[in-house]
């Protein structure tokens, strides 16, 4: 779907499958941040910001994903606060995912796993279906 580094262009919705998210060191050694599952918004954080990503996102099965690009993404938030509000809450899920892995790499224990939940919503009236 996307790679480190790459300028966001929107949002993808994990609609069927799985999707691994992944980061890279400078001696090109991956680290698997997360394997998503249908209903995970990814690449929300670098869409909102405009920035590029920083993560991997690859396809593990047959997916079917959503794609939203940032433009409408932006303006369907700046029209809909509760959906803006859900967007806030998707990041800061994405950020405990985040400090669980880096507890767990760097203390070799982790948290018990944070369920998600359907995070479709946020993308279903902008979704422009795309294919792997």
């Amino acid at each position: 779907m996307f790679r480190e580094g790459q300028p966001a262009r929107g949002v993808f919705v994990l609609c069927e499958g799985r999707a691994k998210l992944t980061v890279c060191s400078g001696s090109g050694k991956r680290l698997t941040l997360h394997v998503a599952t249908p209903g995970e918004v990814l690449g929300l954080s670098a869409a909102l910001s405009g920035t590029k990503h920083e993560v991997t996102a690859e396809l593990l099965d047959d997916a079917h994903v959503a794609m939203v690009k940032r433009k409408e993404l932006l303006s369907f938030l700046r029209e809909h606060r509760e959906a803006c509000l859900h967007a806030v809450d998707l990041l800061s899920q994405d950020l405990h995912i985040a400090y669980d892995k880096a507890r767990s790499v760097g203390l070799g224990r982790s948290r018990r796993p944070r369920t998600v939940p359907a995070q479709a919503r946020l993308a279903r009236s902008q979704a422009t279906k795309i294919t792997p």
